[in-house]
């Protein structure tokens, strides 16, 4: 099963399947490498027509589209972040306008996550340094996180601990923070790459691990049981990862998006790529797990496609 969609003048930043519909896929898109111009939001079937997977909805916006979260109690909800500072809630029943908007972060908002855990807030991080917690009914922020130096890249939230999620950024740091810290003090603090960290995810198996990807080219897995190093190192690589991701059904992989313009799977057992994808022809920024279909793949890249796919790897 293979299939394509072309995002004709936006280059891709990220791709999501519905947690509620195994049908459903979107995409963040922006303008001009996200510079300058607008966004767009793409709802796609999976379900392929004779030309590729099938456009079901598009939503433009003002500025360019970096990341994007389904909601986990509405199904036919997303959110967005975007390069205005802005995150936009949209219902893709609907047409042309979201049904909320935030504004607080002063840059770019590089990442938005729903908790899966408790399902009734979101966090979004940003260039401005910060990390916020979000209700969609409250509008405004519960709660600003604060101690990064320079852009926060990434923000994920625990799959065990429903208060608690963790950022990573600019200065080369990741940090575990609780929503119930009144203090609002990250609870511990990893460090140990040695360029920015561009992304993060958790394992949903072994839910006190995650992974990360840097500017220095390397993944690492870590341990929140011991922030003074990591559990595993992958790398240093030719060219570094964009995004990382844990598989849905199995604690053992890894699907990755880089600068080398492919998406793989790594075992991380052996530490080996078990699969690649190598189609694009730019940069691929997003990639994402099916829900239903283990093994089933999404990834977008600057070159303005959206390709679905099948790996043997997960059975």
């Amino acid at each position: 099963m293979s299939a394509r969609y072309r995002t004709a003048g936006f280059k891709g930043y990220a791709v999501k399947f519905s947690p509620f519909s195994e049908q459903l896929l979107a995409a963040a898109t922006s303008a001009n490498f996200g510079l300058v111009g607008n966004g767009q939001l793409s709802v796609l079937s999976t379900q392929p027509g004779p030309n590729g997977l099938r456009p079901l909805k598009q939503f433009d916006s003002q500025d360019g589209l970096f990341d994007l979260s389904w909601s986990e109690v509405h199904e036919n909800q997303l959110i967005t972040a975007s390069g205005d500072g802005s995150i936009k809630l949209w219902d893709i029943t609907l047409n042309n306008f979201p049904v909320s908007k935030w504004h607080e972060h002063t840059r770019e908002v590089m990442s938005v996550e729903w908790n899966y855990t408790a399902k009734s807030s979101f966090v979004s991080s940003s260039w401005d340094g910060s990390a916020k917690v979000w209700d969609p009914h409250v509008p405004h922020s519960l709660r600003t996180f604060s101690e990064h130096t320079g852009c926060v890249y990434s923000s994920s939230w625990s799959p065990r601990q429903s208060d608690q999620f963790a950022t990573c950024g600019e200065d080369k740091l990741v940090k575990l923070w609780s929503v119930n810290e009144p203090r609002g003090k990250s609870l511990a603090t990893f460090g140990g790459h040695m360029d920015q960290v561009l992304s993060l995810d958790w394992n949903k198996y072994a839910p006190e691990q995650f992974v990360t990807s840097s500017v220095d080219r390397t993944m690492k897995i870590w341990d929140i049981r011991n922030p003074r190093g990591q559990v595993a190192m992958f790398g240093p690589f030719e060219f570094s990862v964009r995004r990382v991701k844990f598989s849905p059904f199995s604690p053992n992989y890894i699907a990755t998006a880089g600068y080398d313009m492919s998406a793989s799977v790594w075992d991380v057992r052996t530490g080996a790529v078990v699969f690649v994808h190598d189609a694009h022809r730019e940069f691929v920024f997003g990639v994402d797990w099916s829900l239903f279909h283990p093994g089933t793949m999404a990834t977008c890249s600057w070159d303005e496609q959206v390709h679905l796919f099948k790996t043997p790897v997960i059975k």
